[in-house]
């Protein structure tokens, strides 16, 4: 990493229309987390900066759903999001919010500046409007065909599923998502930033500028859009929640939600810089300062070149340094739907697992959707507790803690001889802030999440081949020195795993009191010290760092996702029309009768038909029916049945069907036979 030793960090704002999911903390959270707190680890000014965004159309449309206003959605989000990012331990320097004061005059002020510079186009052209609501269809009030893809469920600013943003003018086929209506167009005046006049430059800034240090997801989107041609973007909409656009002229017109939604970052530190005394124009102006967007990859088109262009264009800013875009993190298999409620949310999970917020933070980095799209599963969350966590990291700690409680009353061991293996044992435990430091630098989270469990493992390896437990009687003043190395690793475990496993760090710091010898640890610190905590300290009792997880815990999880499919399967049901009314007459004239199967054959090149002889008391017949998946030919010979005898025959598969076998479905959702109440009855029987 170069010498600038200070940050600017910003982690995409949520939308405050509902909690925040797992995906949201693989792809942005989690990631611009751990980076955060390296840096501070590594002694760096760091501004970790975020907050919610408030003024998306999709929260004037829960508001309508709901029967509230957008003010009641975006407190009630706001105050949940915030407290579980705290519960979480996600390290923000300040969460701040897009109605906050501050932010209103920062995204005004920024407006009027390019405003009255002339570099924005102001257009009068032709806008969907919803004549029943009496309103323009700006954004998530639109839904139609993409034109790029042929999704049909595509947005009127971007489209979910090929990523590609574009106008609501731009769809086929639109409807409005207030009252399913096709809309009509009427004339409105915007104001656009002419992107195109800034393709040229966007293009050298990052295709050519940071081939070699973007992530290729990234550059690729960013390529494709502008092998696209850059067209104006409005940066104003026809609304009534939002920041009001601050010139004449523009009544029931607010800012652009992603206009005004990454001013939020600027607006967010100044809100922190005037609590904490610090000078805000230095994190966002001065070149010395190294700004990073961490998003998810449905933001790169706002964070790489809308955002950049309004910087550029305003001027005095600084540019990011890099966006390390993640892609998608799926859910057993399907894609995490707010909607369908198919999600992972955090206060749920931390209502649910209270004491285990590293093991989530770890299982979402070690499967984080850094090069393509990732599933989490409950079954892996498990595993990678269990298997890595407890066994690996867990394991060597405790036994560590327990020796040296049990040999040395707590006391850390004076070592004696040190031999070869301890030697490299030590060396290779101080090459591992270095190396996971590098991975982290890298923006490859997985990695390094990987080579910290590494010096677990070395820790571990070394233990089972020095075996103290074995050493103890025969070689006393051996056992020192293994101990005295082994919470060396120890040592550089809890300043290492900080930016992973924050409260698992502070639980070791408290087990090996590290506050009391003298010694401020940090990352910087643990290479250059050879002797990271010393002899005679003492350390406390041992404390397990991990619990087991249950296999009846992951059940529960995986119980209340199957809820939450069958909900929605029922939700989603068509029902079929009720058919013409009939008289009770038509309904007499049904003449159902107990009858015998007494042949059965499966009907050749159908997967569900069987060819039945039934003897229904009156006659013989040949009746086909569709039950050859539930029931062997075999088996129900024999087999008494109810049957339907005065329906019209009918031709199935060039056979005449002469009745209908009436069937019901069991509990379990299998197919079973409608049988007399008693063998008694005789074939021919009528069925009442």
């Amino acid at each position: 990493m170069s010498d600038l030793k200070r940050y600017t960090i910003t982690a995409a704002l949520p939308y405050t229309n509902g909690p925040v999911h797992i995906g949201h903390l693989a792809g942005v959270y989690v990631p611009a987390d751990i980076y955060a707190r390296y840096l501070r680890a590594k002694g760096n000014d760091v501004a970790y900066i975020c907050g919610s965004d408030e003024h998306g159309v999709p929260i004037t449309i829960k508001a309508k759903k709901e029967g509230i206003t957008p003010q009641d959605v975006v407190d009630k989000y706001h105050a949940i999001i915030k407290k579980s990012f705290k519960d979480f331990g996600i390290s923000f320097d300040n969460y701040s919010r897009t109605t906050a004061e501050v932010h209103h005059k920062t995204a005004s002020d920024f407006f009027k500046k390019l405003y009255n510079e002339g570099k924005f186009i102001e257009e009068s052209s032709e806008q969907l409007f919803d004549e029943e609501a009496n309103q323009f269809l700006a954004d998530r009030f639109v839904i139609g065909t993409c034109p790029k893809c042929g999704n049909e469920e595509s947005y009127g600013d971007q489209c979910e599923k090929c990523g590609t943003s574009h106008n609501a003018t731009d769809l086929i086929n639109p409807k409005s998502a207030i009252t399913g209506n096709v809309p009509t167009t009427k004339v409105t005046k915007h104001w656009y930033l002419p992107l195109n006049e800034y393709e040229k430059w966007l293009r050298e800034w990052i295709v050519e500028g940071h081939k070699n240090d973007w992530k290729t997801n990234v550059l690729g989107q960013v390529k494709s859009w502008l092998d696209d041609g850059l067209k104006p973007r409005a940066v104003t909409r026809d609304l009534d929640w939002g920041i009001p656009v601050p010139v004449e002229g523009a009544e029931g017109k607010v800012l652009y939600v992603w206009f005004d939604a990454p001013i939020g970052y600027i607006s967010s530190t100044k809100e922190w810089a005037a609590r904490e005394g610090k000078d805000w124009e230095l994190y966002w102006k001065d070149k010395n300062t190294k700004l990073i967007h961490f998003i998810g990859k449905d933001n790169i088109v706002f964070h790489c070149i809308i955002f950049p262009a309004m910087l550029k264009a305003e001027g005095s800013y600084i540019l990011p340094e890099n966006v390390p875009a993640n892609e998608f993190l799926n859910l057993e298999g399907n894609k995490i739907s707010t909607s369908k409620n198919w999600a992972v949310w955090l206060h749920e999970y931390l209502e649910d697992f209270p004491d285990k917020q590293d093991v989530l933070r770890y299982a979402l980095t070690a499967n984080a959707p850094e090069t393509k799209d990732n599933d989490f599963t409950w079954k892996d969350f498990q595993a990678r507790n269990n298997n890595e966590l407890v066994a690996i990291f867990g394991n060597f700690i405790n036994r560590v803690v327990v020796l040296t409680n049990k040999y040395y009353n707590g006391i850390v061991p004076k070592p004696t001889n040190f031999s070869e293996v301890d030697i490299k044992t030590l060396a290779k435990m101080n090459e591992y802030p270095t190396i996971i430091g590098n991975s982290i630098e890298k923006y490859r989270f997985r990695e390094a999440s990987q080579e910290l469990l590494n010096l677990a493992r070395l820790g571990n390896k070394y233990l089972a081949d020095e075996e103290p437990w074995k050493q103890i009687k025969e070689n006393s003043e051996r056992v020192k020195t293994i101990l005295y190395v082994a919470l060396q690793i120890t040592t550089s475990l809890f300043v290492v795993c900080e930016p992973f496993l924050p409260f698992t760090s502070r639980k070791l710091k408290e087990i090996l009191n590290v506050t009391s010898s003298g010694v401020e640890m940090s990352w910087n610190t643990i290479k250059e010290i050879q002797e990271l905590i010393a002899p005679d300290h003492k350390i406390n009792k041992p404390e397990l760092l991990f619990a087991k997880i249950e296999d009846s815990e992951v059940q529960a999880q995986l119980d209340k996702l199957e809820a939450t499919k069958l909900a929605n399967e029922i939700e989603n049901k068509v029902v079929e029309p009720q058919k013409e009314t009939i008289e009770f007459d038509d309904f007499t004239k049904l003449d159902m009768r107990v009858g015998t199967i007494l042949e059965a054959v499966k009907v050749p090149k159908t997967k569900k038909l069987l060819q039945l002889k039934v003897d229904v008391g009156i006659d013989t017949r040949t009746i086909v029916s569709g039950i050859a998946e539930s029931f062997k030919p075999e088996d129900i010979i024999g087999q008494k049945v109810t049957v339907l005898v005065n329906l019209a025959p009918r031709k199935l598969r060039g056979i005449e069907s002469q009745g209908m076998i009436l069937m019901t479905d069991t509990p379990d959702g299998k197919l079973a036979f409608i049988e007399p109440e008693n063998d008694s009855v005789t074939n021919g029987e009528q069925v009442s």
